[in-house]
């Protein structure tokens, strides 16, 4: 099977003042092969969101290798790493983020803003987008803005969002988080859908049910891969 990603003795270390040095990550090594889901987990300040960071090509590493779609990370340019980002990977965060004056159809359709040249938003962007807001169920809240919807409406325009640019692979920051049981449970049903067809998905998740969903798991601890399957300690 064809990698999505691999990452190779990944360290990533934040220098304090003081001369503090954080150890963030120190030596993650692992491979996701397309069409994957692995669930991050581990307690706060493992290294899991900044491993997810690094995935998601948002961070440099501080040395090790990490290949994206064929393409070694650390030997890009910031503009080229800014278009893969935008046309490999798509973010669903824990908080949503998305830009409240906007719409829900605008915010769906943020990242087309940033491919390659930017050009300007075609009828057939427009149709895509709109049909986006239909597939997550909400065709007809596309003129609404954030704060008249519910987290979970708000949850699957930045589903859409992540969707925009045909992306391969989906990063999830506990996805569910913010949600009650129900409605998280329907987050998960459209991120297995978009796995069965093919997406590959990193998820971040401290939720046990959550992360036993996905075809496999790691523990995080210490900023090293302590494990794999569901933590039960």
């Amino acid at each position: 099977m064809a990698l999505a990603g691999e990452v190779i003795d990944l360290q990533k270390h934040y220098h304090l003042k003081g001369g503090v040095v954080v150890k963030a990550l120190c030596g993650v090594s692992m491979q996701f092969p397309q069409g994957d889901w692995l669930a991050i987990m581990g307690s706060s300040g493992s290294g899991k969101s900044t491993l997810l960071n690094l995935l998601g090509a948002l961070d440099r590493p501080t040395s090790g290798e990490y290949i994206l779609g064929g393409h070694h990370v650390s030997e890009l340019s910031d503009d080229d790493l800014s278009h893969i980002r935008n046309q490999l990977i798509g973010f669903i965060f824990q908080s949503f983020n998305l830009i409240p004056q906007y719409t829900v159809l605008e915010n769906v359709q943020i990242p087309l803003h940033y491919r390659p040249g930017r050009p300007a938003l075609s009828s057939r962007d427009i149709d895509h987008c709109v049909a986006l807001c239909e597939q997550v169920g909400l065709g007809d809240r596309i003129e609404h803005r954030p704060y008249q919807l519910s987290g979970g409406q708000q949850q699957r325009v930045a589903i859409a969002r992540a969707l925009a640019n045909d992306p391969e692979i989906i990063l999830a920051d506990e996805p569910t988080g913010n949600l009650d049981s129900k409605t998280g449970e329907e987050i998960m049903e459209m991120l297995r859908k978009l796995n069965k067809e093919g997406r590959t998905i990193l998820m971040v998740t401290h939720e046990n049910e959550v992360a036993a969903q996905a075809k496999r798991q790691i523990y995080m601890k210490d900023g090293l891969i302590a494990g794999h399957g569901i933590f039960r300690g």
